[in-house]
């Protein structure tokens, strides 16, 4: 967990900075920077960021009921309700959401709505929503 936990703190550490340097006084402006945000870091340290934070996201709110998928890095399963089908092991609701876009809801940098009014998520099922559980810090 060390690793991952460094990883998420140098993602984080990363963003701060870029932040505090290059973000718009405009607000429209600024707003686009947020939804495009994605620091140029090692893809080691992007794996590690995500499969933490996709831990935290796990302890968080623990069960079978719906499929978080962060490709190529990870994919968990959380919050209660109908499990996987025995027969291809997928549950009834699935969100798939790219690196960039899992870590900025993941720290707070945009919100659920953001990102879905954007295209960027893209979920299937009656649980389609994660904005409970976001930002993880």
């Amino acid at each position: 967990m060390g690793k991952g936990r460094a990883a998420f703190e140098q993602w984080q550490d990363a963003a701060h900075n870029i932040f505090s340097e290059q973000l718009p006084a405009d607000d429209d402006a600024a707003f686009d920077f947020r939804l495009n945000f994605s620091p140029r870091l090692p893809r080691q340290l992007w794996a590690m960021a995500v499969r933490y934070s996709l831990y935290l996201l796990e302890k968080k709110a623990p069960g079978e009921g719906v499929e978080v998928r962060v490709a190529p890095w990870g994919a968990i399963k959380i919050l209660d309700g109908p499990a996987s089908d025995p027969h291809n092991l997928t549950p009834p609701d699935v969100i798939e959401l790219d690196p960039d876009v899992w870590m900025r809801l993941a720290t707070g940098i945009t919100s659920w709505q953001e990102e879905k009014d954007a295209g960027r998520i893209t979920a299937v099922g009656e649980r389609d929503d994660l904005s409970g559980l976001l930002p993880l810090v």
